[in-house]
């Protein structure tokens, strides 16, 4: 199995408000789209009840005790239960949040896909603290908005 984190976050690590993300990136939300789709995307209920519906062409799945979703939405209670049945996948699947999937996930992922976001706002929600000595860093490319500087990079397992 390849696992892969995507996430946008701040200088702080800052992921999210309200249930909402902290910033919206007309760039970062085609970087995301473009590099999940046609693969599984794994969330948590939140994450998923944030979204405006299923993500189209994308396997959608959901970590939750809950099992009131969509059919259309592959669901199980835990990670462990989420591995097991996908230990033999081949293709890649990004784990795209909220914050406690992501930390659950950390450790079995090989990649990180981190739009880094050089600014800092109001947050209730933070990406996961890891050491990024365990990792290469690439920056595949920068970008700004009217109001943001950002670097698209990708955090690759040593």
């Amino acid at each position: 199995m390849k696992l892969s984190i995507i996430a946008c976050v701040g200088k702080n690590l800052e992921l999210g408000y309200n249930n909402d993300l902290i910033f919206h990136i007309k760039e970062d939300m085609k970087y995301f789209k473009d590099i999940t789709l046609n693969h599984i995307v794994v969330m948590g209920r939140k994450t998923f009840e944030s979204l405006p519906g299923i993500l189209k062409d994308r396997k959608n799945v959901v970590i939750s005790r809950n099992n009131n979703f969509p059919s259309e939405v592959e669901v199980y209670s835990n990670i462990e239960e989420f591995m097991e049945k996908y230990k033999d996948y081949q293709d890649e699947i990004f784990v795209i949040g909220g914050a406690s999937i992501y930390k659950q996930f950390l450790d079995y992922c090989d990649k990180i896909y981190l739009t880094e976001v050089y600014c800092s706002k109001k947050a209730d929600v933070y990406f996961p603290e890891f050491n990024k000595d365990l990792y290469d860093k690439e920056i595949v490319r920068s970008g700004e908005s009217k109001t943001l500087k950002y670097d698209f990079v990708v955090y690759r397992r040593k």
